[in-house]
């Protein structure tokens, strides 16, 4: 007998697999040009550690709003509208806070500037993940993980050219713009090319799966899970927000220098996602992510405590460290594929928390023990997260290590 044939066309589960890909990639490149020029509107607007977390909090309000509502919205209109709405107020977001900062204005404008960016973000995020898991689902191959590499990949060029603009001091709105108008371009290529509605659209259409929505967060694996993300955001987001700046602070270096170790971050958080996936297959995923959230540990210490080149040695390490928490809880949480985007949302949520807490705390900490001592408090949310870690544990149906099985549309991220 020949091989099934794939519950979509081939050739458009690769097309949707590649724009999804592609739309990852974009919402690293949209992160990371505000990330790479955090430590420029520090000084621009001449902020403490502790004015700076109060700022940053409002793009970590703004994301928490977007995520409860991203689903319902999703569930209505489809994730390539849900993508375009998000991507929309991501961007007027960032132009708002670019021509703010460039004309050193009011702190309160930059937040809410700040907001859109998070409001924006968050409905791109959770209906980019929700189209990734009805991918996943149409191939029958674990390719979350690569999405979120794009991502990755996404903010290490982002935080590159970022390095070089804060280098040469280029406009932050003439920086932004320029990272707005290759998203808008890439976002027109990609959202045609997502599934059909009625593929992606899951868990809409019965009222006892509605039902059974409600009742995710009552799951203790999935609240678990949501440690682990939690953990894993933390510890992503923490690095993401005050690298550059316990760089340039902690060890007195320029900011294109505090840029460059995030940049350095970034790039083998990338390399760990491409290639942590088949050290998954092998090994199954609760020694993976136990090794990572060490790593984490490790290279978070070598930043605090190492000499300048350790500190970039370190980055390294807790970037590889990072790589894996993140999609292998999304994926945890879409193992039985009825309940996945109930146990997604939640899972999300948790994990967003640490977006709202993060850059506070950090900032509060960062007033009294300095920016790059306050980065130890990763190293007590690993700890938790090592706890909870056999959570992600793969179903008892299939064994540790084991890979999902592929069909013929499956491959290579980009097919």
């Amino acid at each position: 007998m020949s091989a099934a044939a794939p519950t979509l066309d081939a050739q458009r589960a690769r097309s949707a697999r590649t724009a999804v890909f592609v739309v990852f990639a974009l919402a690293g490149l949209v992160f990371a040009s505000w990330a790479a020029r955090i430590a420029d509107t520090k000084v621009a607007l001449g902020l403490s550690a502790g004015e700076l977390g109060a700022t940053l909090l409002a793009a970590s309000v703004g994301s928490v709003t977007g995520l409860p509502l991203a689903g319902r919205v999703c569930g209505h209109f489809g994730a390539a509208r849900t993508v375009a709405a998000g991507a929309v107020l991501s961007l007027a977001g960032l132009l708002a806070t670019g021509a703010v900062v460039d004309a050193h204005g009011s702190r309160f404008l930059v937040m809410v500037g700040l907001f859109l960016v998070g409001l924006g973000v968050g409905f791109w995020d959770v209906s980019m993940n929700l189209e990734g898991a009805a991918v996943e689902r149409e191939l029958g191959s674990s390719v979350m993980p690569h999405f979120h590499a794009a991502f990755s990949g996404g903010t290490v060029l982002s935080a590159l050219v970022g390095a070089g603009m804060s280098a040469a001091h280029v406009p932050l709105l003439l920086h932004f713009g320029g990272a707005a108008l290759i998203s808008v371009a890439g976002a027109a290529w990609a959202l045609p090319r997502f599934l059909p509605r009625g593929v992606e659209d899951t868990e809409e259409e019965a009222p006892e799966a509605r039902e059974r929505q409600r009742s995710a967060w009552l799951e203790p694996r999935t609240l678990l899970i949501g440690v682990v993300v939690l953990a894993a955001a933390f510890t992503e987001g923490t690095a993401n927000d005050w690298l550059s700046v316990a760089f340039s602070e902690g060890h007195d270096l320029p900011t294109w220098a505090g840029v460059l170790g995030f940049a350095t971050f970034l790039s083998f958080m990338t390399v760990g996602r491409l290639l942590g996936t088949r050290l998954l297959d092998e090994h199954g995923r609760v020694p993976v992510l136990r090794v990572s959230f060490g790593l984490a540990v490790l290279g978070s210490l070598l930043v605090v405590f190492g000499t300048d080149w350790l500190a970039f040695a370190g980055a390294a390490v807790w970037g590889v460290g990072a790589a894996l928490g993140f999609p292998v809880g999304m994926s945890a949480s879409a193992d039985d594929p009825q309940r996945a985007a109930a146990r997604m949302s939640v899972v999300a949520t948790i994990g967003y928390v640490a977006f709202i807490g993060g850059p506070p705390l950090l900032g509060f900490l960062g007033d009294h023990t300095g920016v790059l001592h306050a980065l130890l408090v990763v190293g007590a949310l690993a700890i938790l997260a090592l706890s909870a870690v056999p959570a992600v544990r793969e179903p008892a149906g299939r064994p540790a290590g084991a890979p999902r099985p592929t069909d013929p549309a499956a491959g290579s991220p980009l097919g």
